[in-house]
């Protein structure tokens, strides 16, 4: 930063106090079989103040263990809410797909479809509904990627109730107790006790 202010050291010691508080917490993986892969995906529609660019973030877990997450600012400008959850969901679905690649080289292919939890009814309608809006047009290629995809029964796009949006860690500030609460789903934890 060229031009650092009071608030921006505040923010920074408010961030190292949080790593020091929780030096010892990791991401525990279990033994588990390799049978479904489900996957959060949330967007803080334009929430650069400067560029009024979307924030995208979302985690999937193979079973019980997290394996694979984002946050980032999306490349380009939506123009709705709907438009800026689609782009999320169209991220996640480009990783499950490799993920998914990936498990089958290593001879342990998913039989079950993926599961996708949006928390955007418009975006979950789009992945689905095969009529093609003008509205939509430019965001087409996206659109039949995800079809493509739920179509061959390869992925299927939910709605997620509030209470289990755990991508939201990665898009928003949250309440202290929410983001505790997320944290551990995401099994970022202290080591297990040991005997």
């Amino acid at each position: 930063m060229h031009d650092p202010r009071v608030e921006h050291i505040n923010a920074l010691k408010r961030i190292i106090r949080y790593i020091q508080g929780t030096l010892e917490y990791g991401l525990y993986l279990y033994p588990s079989s390799t049978s479904m892969l489900v996957s959060y995906t949330d967007v803080d529609w334009a929430s650069c103040p400067d560029t009024r660019r979307s924030t995208s973030g979302y985690c999937v877990f193979l079973e019980d263990n997290f394996i694979s997450w984002s946050a980032k600012r999306q490349a380009t400008l939506s123009h709705s809410s709907a438009e800026a959850e689609y782009r999320g969901v169209v991220n996640v679905v480009a990783e499950i797909y490799w993920l998914r690649n990936l498990l089958l080289e290593l001879q342990c292919p998913l039989r079950k479809a993926s599961l996708v939890y949006c928390d955007n009814i418009s975006a979950i309608y789009l992945s689905h509904n095969l009529v093609q809006h003008q509205r939509t047009k430019h965001i087409e290629m996206d659109i039949h990627f995800v079809r493509e995809k739920v179509a061959l029964g390869h992925v299927k796009v939910l709605h997620v109730p509030s209470s289990n949006r755990y991508a939201d860690i990665f898009t928003k500030g949250l309440p202290r107790q929410l983001f505790i609460d997320f944290r551990s789903s995401l099994s970022v934890q202290p080591p297990p006790a040991r005997y």
